[in-house]
């Protein structure tokens, strides 16, 4: 797995939660210290919950540089979700405590930030900047799906993280749309009509 490009501080970054029908949308920035590799980084989709948050902790302690941001379900309704994942993304490559000389961004769309950024489609799987920065997106997304599960235990955002499951339409069903749900998603916005 490369690291970028010779030479230059490379941002990685990624998102976690555009397909979710509750809660906000989180993006990551990460430049890795070169010097401190981090063995087995990888798209966190493929890594089970426990092994994400060891590598979390090691991306923490050992990047030059990280930062997590979001998105709200407000700015999601307002904006549409690719343009608030855009806007969680810039967010979080502004966020950071050194100027990246390229910022590679997972997928096929890039934020409009101060420096060179270049899409890279699967660059979770083959840049390991991405891949740490979908490591921290995932975490803290989950991390704040418990927090708000803890708060709305009716809807089993623990289980599914607010994502269009059985249990969680049947839930929405029973319990009706509340603030953290997405009323611009279609299976949200066709409860409230």
């Amino acid at each position: 797995m490369d690291i970028g490009t010779a030479g230059g501080l490379i941002c990685g970054v990624d998102e976690a939660g555009r397909g979710p029908l509750a809660g906000p949308v989180f993006a990551a920035a990460v430049i890795l210290d070169s010097s401190r590799p981090i063995d087995g980084l990888a798209d966190s989709k493929k890594l089970n919950e426990k092994t994400r948050d060891r590598l979390a902790s090691l991306i923490r302690k050992q990047a030059l540089s990280w930062a997590v941001a979001h998105a709200s379900v407000e700015e999601i309704d307002a904006l549409n979700i690719l343009q608030a994942t855009l806007l969680a993304m810039r967010r979080a490559v502004e966020a950071l405590g050194l100027r990246p000389d390229e910022v590679l961004v997972d997928g096929t769309h890039c934020p409009r930030v101060a420096y060179p950024v270049r899409a890279v489609v699967r660059g979770d799987s083959t840049v390991a900047a991405i891949s740490a920065a979908s490591i921290l997106a995932k975490t803290s997304r989950d991390a704040e799906m418990l927090r708000l599960h803890a708060q709305y235990p009716q809807y089993g955002l623990d289980r599914h993280k607010g994502y269009p499951t059985a249990a969680h339409l049947a839930a929405l069903r029973e319990h009706g749309v509340i603030h953290i749900h997405r009323r611009s998603f279609a299976p949200v916005r066709d409860l409230i009509r």
